[in-house]
């Protein structure tokens, strides 16, 4: 398949609001974990935060629309206004949102309403904002887009299947670009579920090297990626080529040995294994996921580490060093780097491999 190449980023999540906010914590190497209340105790999350929306959309507009949406529109404003998206033609861009649960939250508000009112006097609302293509519908409402729209839902790899998506309509000429993004909101009963998983924890440091513990911390938000067939004159974030999505029963990713690897590793040991079994001690890997949490948009936020990476011409030190419990090869310093992957991992061996790649000027 024809490369794609990454032309604008748009992003919020529990380290802030746009790339400037990311690069600040991959500076610092740490993110404040909030703590919310649940069940009577607190419970650590990676909150995001959308209040800087309206500085794109009035409080009337935003009055019906929900936290989830509210940041794919976040994220969506932000990759257009990256990369001079005045210049498209709105017809011709396409819009890919991505999700792995979709809006929790309005979903059982919705379905509370037609327990406590009966479907008579359910909320019309709550219905309209819980269908997972909603997101998409505001976008392309509030964006002017009227090119084709499609939701994806994958779970872990909802963003890779996005890919594929997007690389075919670009390769078919139906656009000229694409507007994708993944987005993930967290609910209480999601919060619920994770207790009846783990147990309760007060964990608030994940250690996603550490393959034999569990120290993973949910997180939400939203990475908007702005793709086109070739390079932007004034910027670039680098090129997507090779697209990889399978299962470990019948093969394996590839992964160039002399090529860092971005893990989105999630601090559960069940998936820890894989990575361990996949990666080669001399091979370089760093992982992020300890500044926006564990969650199906995870991915996306390790695609936007790379390309400002390659956009910057040099890695990140991994936010996990590896500490004495991992013994592989850890980015631990600013290196210079014009390809890297990012990794990723199900608990039921489902892979997805993004390669990037940054031609010399």
């Amino acid at each position: 398949m024809k490369p794609m190449w990454v032309n604008g980023l748009g992003l919020v999540g529990g380290f802030g609001c746009g790339k400037v906010a990311l690069l600040n914590a991959l500076r610092e190497g740490s993110v404040p974990v909030t703590q919310t209340e649940l069940r009577g105790s607190q419970f650590p999350l990676f909150k995001a935060a959308t209040d800087q929306l309206e500085n794109y959309l009035n409080k009337r507009t935003l009055r019906r629309i929900d936290h989830f949406s509210r940041m794919a529109l976040l994220g969506a404003f932000q990759a257009l206004e990256d990369t001079g998206g005045e210049n498209l033609d709105r017809s011709r861009l396409g819009v890919v949102v991505c999700s792995g649960f979709g809006a929790l939250n309005t979903t059982f508000k919705f379905l509370d309403s037609v327990l406590e009112d009966g479907d008579t006097f359910a909320s019309p609302t709550a219905f309209s904002n819980s269908v997972h293509n909603a997101a998409a519908a505001h976008i392309s409402i509030q964006l002017n887009i009227s090119g084709p729209s499609l939701t994806v839902n994958q779970f872990d790899q909802s963003l890779v299947s996005g890919l594929l998506t997007a690389q075919t309509w670009l390769e078919e000429g139906r656009v000229d670009a694409v507007l994708l993004g993944v987005v993930d909101e967290y609910s209480s009963v999601l919060g619920y579920c994770w207790q009846r998983f783990l147990g309760c924890r007060d964990t608030t440091e994940m250690r996603p090297l550490d393959f034999s513990a569990t120290t993973a911390i949910i997180g939400e938000g939203a990475a908007f990626f702005l793709l086109q067939s070739n390079p932007a004159k004034n910027q670039s974030y680098g090129k997507i080529e090779p697209v990889e999505m399978g299962t470990l029963h019948k093969s394996r990713p590839q992964l160039p040995k002399a090529q860092p690897v971005l893990l989105s590793c999630d601090g559960f040991p069940a998936t820890g294994s894989l990575y361990q079994q996949q990666l080669s001690g001399a091979q370089l890997v760093g992982c992020y996921t300890p500044l926006y949490g564990v969650s199906p948009v995870s991915p996306a936020f390790d695609l936007a580490v790379g390309a400002l990476s390659l956009q910057r011409g040099h890695l990140f030190p991994s936010v996990d060093s590896g500490g004495d419990y991992f013994t592989g090869s850890v980015i631990d310093r600013h290196q210079s780097c014009r390809t890297l992957s990012c990794l990723r991992f199900s608990m039921m061996g489902e892979y997805a491999a993004i390669h990037l790649s940054k031609e010399e000027s």
